[in-house]
């Protein structure tokens, strides 16, 4: 029976995962309904505003949901949002058990939804797959119990860790098929990150244009607005916003991005550059659950020593710039004993074509800015 459990909870998170990347700031959730050791109906969550996963299984399942048992890979919500209450939909359809992978961390439910079900009535277990479910929506998670935005690192590399030749070229370090990831990478986040230099050494579109899937959200960090005008980001056919985050207060100056259609959003200041962590909340409090940065490297220099990187996504192209002028990942002072080295953890690797990626976590970090 256990081994029952977990498949059809494998299918629900399978299910989820049909709505990755489009469910912000929701998070994606997969149902499954099963009667008599069958499955009677099956739905995920689609995108934001839309019917939950579980109503989307129980009109599937339609009268065959009496006496069923429900596989939901978070817990039913309690709470009336843009949607009713999905425990209250399974308590009105009459199920029998419902089996939910984790607690949902959201203060508006944390347990509600499933005390809910209890007090009808209805047979609750969490628990099963519960990791696998909580690293579905990591992005989700880190939001909703903190208020910041779960921030993923990208970066490209040759063998010796360059990210660019002496004179700055970086096109192209990984192959077409590694590129083509990392626009579906950018598809499934809220927003992209780069720094001011990035935008003006390569004149980035931070678009998704590899894909199918929305853009996401471009932000810049300029802390006094050097982006040129002509710059491609003000000039793309995207529904996608432009922000500049900065510290600079010149009106011309900020009248002329608002005249682009690009939106300044003014920070706090650290030491006469944009306070990273003051944005990082600014976009949390607008509903940015996920930012993927990309560069470059004082950006990403700052964002290390600060501890502000949640995942890392470094691919690895079969080349050597074979020299110590390149351009290497980071800017700023690094660590003097290795034992101080930031260190991943959880790590994967896949592969592309020649290209490898190495997927990780942070451990900890004794970088000092």
């Amino acid at each position: 029976m256990t081994d029952f459990r977990t498949k059809m909870m494998r299918r629900a998170l399978a299910l989820a995962r049909r709505g990755f990347g489009k469910t912000s700031p929701n998070p994606a959730v997969g149902c499954v309904i099963v009667r008599d050791g069958e499955i009677v109906g099956e739905g995920w969550h689609w995108k934001a505003g839309t019917p939950h996963a579980e109503v989307h299984a129980l009109r599937q399942a339609g009268e065959k949901a009496r006496g069923a048992d429900v596989f939901v890979t978070l817990e039913p919500c309690s709470h009336h949002g843009r949607t009713p209450p999905c425990a209250e939909a399974l308590i009105n359809a009459g199920v029998s058990t419902v089996y939910a992978a984790m607690m949902d961390p959201n203060p508006l439910v944390s347990g509600r939804g499933l005390a809910m079900l209890r007090k009808a009535g209805i047979t609750v277990n969490c628990g099963i797959l519960e990791q696998e479910c909580r690293l579905l929506n990591e992005a989700f998670v880190k939001h909703v119990t903190t208020g910041l935005p779960f921030v993923i690192l990208k970066s490209a590399m040759t063998l010796d860790g360059k990210t660019a030749t002496s004179s700055g070229d970086s096109k192209w370090i990984t192959c077409e098929e590694s590129r083509r990831y990392v626009h579906a990478l950018r598809a499934k986040v809220d927003a992209i990150m780069v720094g001011v230099g990035t935008v003006l050494a390569d004149d980035p579109q931070l678009t998704c244009r590899m894909v199918r899937g929305k853009d996401p959200q471009r932000i810049v960090i300029d802390s006094r607005l050097r982006t040129p005008p002509t710059a491609s980001l003000f000039h793309l056919d995207s529904p996608a916003k432009t922000i500049l985050a900065t510290v600079e207060r010149d009106p011309q100056k900020i009248a002329a991005i608002q005249s682009l259609g690009a939106e300044p959003l003014l920070c706090s200041e650290d030491d006469g550059r944009v306070d990273l962590e003051d944005l990082l909340r600014r976009l949390g409090a607008r509903g940015i659950q996920s930012i993927l940065l990309e560069g470059g490297r004082e950006l990403v220099g700052s964002a290390l020593r600060k501890g502000l990187v949640d995942k890392f996504f470094l691919f690895y192209a079969p080349k050597i710039i074979a020299g110590d002028d390149g351009f290497g990942l980071c800017s700023g002072r690094g660590v003097e004993r290795m034992k101080d080295a930031f260190t991943l953890r959880n790590t994967s690797v896949r592969r592309f074509a020649e290209d490898f990626l190495v997927i990780g976590y942070p451990e900890s970090t004794c970088l000092q800015d």
